[in-house]
């Protein structure tokens, strides 16, 4: 029912589509990047940007929001202006975001955590994140179609922990995008100055791969663990983690409990497709 395309994951831009191949339509969560990328990337996806419907805002930092303005005033020259959905916090925080909703036609739609929003024939659960941001949100996206449809999406991403609620709120997806930016060694041994290895470290950071392997590990052997067929590791740090170790890390922590779903790693320049 639905796929999920990771267009850029990382401290240098962020963007991400999820797709309702039901209806062909579908929402962006997140445009941290150029609308050459975006574009070229939806391309490779098979996915028509015309089709979006809605973009949705995780936070105000400028990795998430900063290409927001060129892609909607792009958008609108190939006829669509799906509406912008963000926290009124977020908005009030973000120059890009108000410069973005001065294109003709975007509506904005404001966020709340616990909201159930409809965009592209899905229901988008909002939850809270725990992050240093005007305030930040995770997703839980549900097929609108009705009863007895069982398809999920869950994306979280920018967090220093995983809260009860995060938890509760990704429990029983069948794709899932978490968040797996750093190695904990090699953050304390890199060149950071001791002050943003802390901020990066604390409950308004970011997950490392040990707190991802955990959480993964949680909700595969929890209610619904069995419809999980594959994770992505998202925002991986270029200089506190590798590529590789996020596959290695989460990938083991389900091997250990014999889940069989798919561990995949997002990238910062390059396409990755889930479902």
């Amino acid at each position: 029912m639905m796929r999920l395309h990771v267009l850029a994951s990382g401290s240098r831009g962020n963007a991400a589509v999820v797709e309702n191949t039901r209806t062909g339509e579908g929402v962006l969560i997140d445009c941290g990047i150029c609308k050459r990328d975006v574009l070229a990337r939806c391309a490779e996806a098979g996915f028509d940007p015309t089709r979006l419907r809605a973009v949705l805002i995780t936070h105000d930092h400028g990795d998430h929001v900063r290409g927001l303005g060129v892609v909607l005033r792009g958008l609108a020259r190939l006829g669509v202006t799906p509406d912008v959905l963000a926290s009124p916090a977020v908005r009030a925080a973000s120059a890009p975001i108000e410069d973005a909703l001065a294109t003709e036609g975007v509506a904005f739609r404001g966020l709340r955590a616990g909201d159930a929003v409809s965009a592209a024939g899905l229901v988008a659960h909002v939850f809270r994140t725990s992050h240093d941001a005007a305030e930040s949100f995770g997703f839980r996206f549900e097929d609108a179609a009705g009863p007895g449809v069982a398809d999920a999406v869950g994306f979280m991403t920018d967090t220093g922990v995983v809260t009860p609620e995060a938890h509760e709120a990704l429990a029983g997806v069948r794709l899932l995008a978490l968040e797996s930016n750093h190695d904990a060694d090699m953050l304390e041994r890199g060149p950071y100055p001791w002050s943003v290895k802390r901020r990066i470290a604390s409950d308004g950071g970011h997950l490392s791969n040990d707190q991802a392997a955990a959480e993964l590990a949680a909700l595969a052997e929890g209610p619904g663990g069995e419809r999980l067929e594959a994770v992505a590791a998202m925002h991986v740090s270029q200089e506190n983690n590798t590529y590789r170790l996020p596959v290695e890390e989460l990938g083991g922590a389900l091997a250990r409990i014999g889940h069989p779903a798919a561990v995949r790693v997002a990238y910062q320049e390059r396409l990755v497709t889930l479902g």
